[in-house]
């Protein structure tokens, strides 16, 4: 057993004993409820006379809604953070969060892909700390892309750049392990057992694929001890264009997200979300019938805007010049008119194993209100509506850590609280 597992399975008990997240567990009772009454199959009606089957075929359980419930989530945002950490004068300055993750205190360990740094904030939000400098030295990082709280205390963080696995304990570093270099893969998350998930993070390898075909991603099991990589499934990954034309810039994508354990498998032009156990088998499907958004003038309006305004500040020309290259680059877009858009943008999972499906944006994609949340049993929750500008980290122990982007685009990190 490695000494990652070896850890993990220690801290288990006392990581559910400091951190199971109640008040999440307590809002979705009823909906829990209500999903054990479907349990036993065939068809039935969910509140908002949507039908939905629910089948369980050879330990595979299928839900299939026959249309998109139009339910509100039994639980909300709060309508003020509880604290704000960025937009006070001797907060952090923040140039880029990429990812984020929240302490059983409330607290939050962040890092800044521009700065290169992992920084702590303390749970009332009005301190941090510095805790990884950028460099290649023990307990430096150059781009983490995710984290992994395991304690009160302790923070696993790989960094794509230094193939490597870094764990913190406190303010100090306890170890460091080779990942594999291999740079298209990533730490999806961990298993129940301990074990590293991992998935692709982009392609092994770019080529000119027909229109209807896809570049397989992986799903794969790391042994840190050994260093060896177990592939238990594939996915479609990265959709190809038809030769001599450019890539599609509204193109959907197939992603895979870690969810109490399992890996969940989606493709953003397809209405459906399968669950796997970490050695690759189907344990659940989930299924709806959307109505398809086709691209429009009108949706291009704020891609256009935006494409200028980002002209104006990295480009440096004429605004003649700056209205030939925006309009070359909308040509791509006006290519696509008509066509259906994704039916949602990159999928994360919170400490519940609930999956959130955030809205597709063309424009600062992550910002993804309103969410589309379902349970880990595949029923459709509802969903949530965050503030503007605000593009969620980690939902976990009844909070939810996120980014806010000011008018100015200025960020600072911002956590609320979870009513009902």
């Amino acid at each position: 057993m490695s000494w990652f597992m070896r850890w993990w399975r220690g801290r288990a008990r006392v990581t559910r004993l400091r951190t199971r997240p109640q008040v999440i567990a307590a809002l979705l009772a009823p909906i829990a409820l209500m999903g054990s009454l479907f349990a036993c199959g065939g068809d039935t009606t969910t509140p908002n006379d949507v039908p939905i089957q629910i089948e369980d075929s050879a330990g595979v359980r299928v839900v299939t809604y026959e249309g998109t419930p139009a339910t509100t989530a039994p639980f909300h945002l709060a309508t003020e953070p509880r604290y704000r950490h960025g937009a006070n004068p001797g907060d952090y300055t923040f140039q880029l969060v990429n990812v984020g993750r929240l302490f059983p205190d409330g607290g939050a360990v962040v890092a800044d892909r521009e700065n290169g740094e992992l920084v702590v904030l303390r749970p009332d939000g009005r301190t941090h700390e510095v805790l990884a400098r950028q460099g290649e030295g023990p307990g430096e990082v150059i781009y983490p892309y995710s984290m992994f709280v395991l304690g009160q205390d302790s923070v696993l963080v790989p960094d794509n750049r230094l193939s490597r696995l870094t764990l913190f304990v406190g303010d100090s570093v306890a170890r460091i392990t080779s990942l594999p270099r291999a740079a298209h893969l990533g730490v999806a998350g961990i298993g129940a057992s301990g074990e590293l998930l991992l998935k692709n993070r982009y392609p092994a390898v770019y080529r000119t694929v027909l229109e209807n075909e896809w570049l397989p991603g992986h799903m794969s099991l790391l042994d840190t001890e050994t260093g060896a990589i177990d592939t238990v499934a594939s996915y479609d990954n990265w959709p190809g264009v038809p030769p001599g034309l450019p890539t599609n810039p509204i193109r959907a994508l197939g992603e895979v997200t870690v969810a109490a354990g399992h890996f969940v498998q989606t493709r953003s032009d397809r209405p459906e979300i399968t669950w796997r156990l970490p050695d690759g088998t189907v344990t659940r499907i989930m299924r709806w019938r959307p109505e398809r958004t086709l691209l429009t003038e009108e949706l291009l309006e704020p891609v256009e805007a935006y494409d200028r305004m980002m002209g104006r500040m990295n480009y440096g020309v004429s605004e003649a010049r700056l209205e030939e290259l925006v309009q070359e680059g909308m040509s791509w877009y006006r290519a696509m008119l008509g066509r259906p858009m994704p039916l949602f943008g990159i999928p994360f999972a919170d400490a519940d194993g609930n999956v959130w499906l955030p809205s597709y944006r063309m424009t600062y994609p992550e910002e993804g209100s309103p969410y589309t949340v379902i349970s880990p049993d595949g029923e459709w929750l509802g969903q949530v509506v965050t503030p503007p500008r605000f593009r969620i980290l980690d939902v976990t122990g009844g909070l939810v850590l996120g980014v806010l982007r000011d008018e100015m685009d200025v960020e600072s990190v911002a956590v609320y609280e979870v009513v009902r």
